[in-house]
């Protein structure tokens, strides 16, 4: 290895990024969105931050993709390049916590397959990429919805959750104490 990371233009962005197996998932599902699903490149937040505070520490922590449509957030995606099922309670947690409100769907994704997750219940509401919603949709479905926030402590424990599974990254990863 000579020491130079590969790098690679954002589809989204168009921000140069470092080229890893998580990245290149996450490139796969930002164009199958845009071109497949009907999305717009407004429509996506690419590496969104947030703050998790708990027991009066922040942690900075980031969420591959985050989908708004009307102003409301309506699903978050985690690519991966592993095993989906040990993200789902992460991407769960973290739909739940992001905002003031839940945001309906929680996706996690390899690139070849997805889960697609009800977050409010926590049960698996669909199977592999083509099931995620169109955006066409999700814009029927955000009008149907009531978004509802968590109560005080339901939210404390969904942040203790997060905060377990990013405590276990690098700071790589996107888990920046401060």
């Amino acid at each position: 290895m000579n020491g130079v990371e590969e790098k690679l233009i954002d589809f989204i962005t168009g921000r140069e990024i470092v080229d890893t197996t998580d990245e290149r998932v996450r490139q796969g599902i930002e164009r199958f969105l845009i071109e497949e699903k009907g999305y717009t490149k407004d429509d996506i937040e690419v590496d969104r931050g947030f703050d998790v505070v708990l027991d009066e520490k922040t942690n900075r922590a980031k969420v591959d993709l985050v989908i708004s449509l009307e102003g409301k957030r309506f699903m978050i995606i985690k690519c991966i390049g592993g095993s989906l099922s040990s993200w789902e309670r992460e991407a769960l947690a973290c739909a739940r916590i992001f905002d003031t409100y839940v945001i309906p769907l929680a996706v996690v994704t390899d690139g070849e397959d997805a889960e697609i997750l009800d977050a409010a219940t926590g049960k698996a509401i669909g199977h592999g990429p083509r099931e995620i919603p169109s955006r066409h949709e999700a814009l029927e479905a955000v009008k149907r919805i009531e978004f509802k926030g968590l109560s005080g402590d339901k939210r404390e424990k969904e942040k203790r959750v997060f905060w377990a599974f990013e405590s276990i990254k690098s700071e790589e990863c996107g888990f920046h104490p401060q």
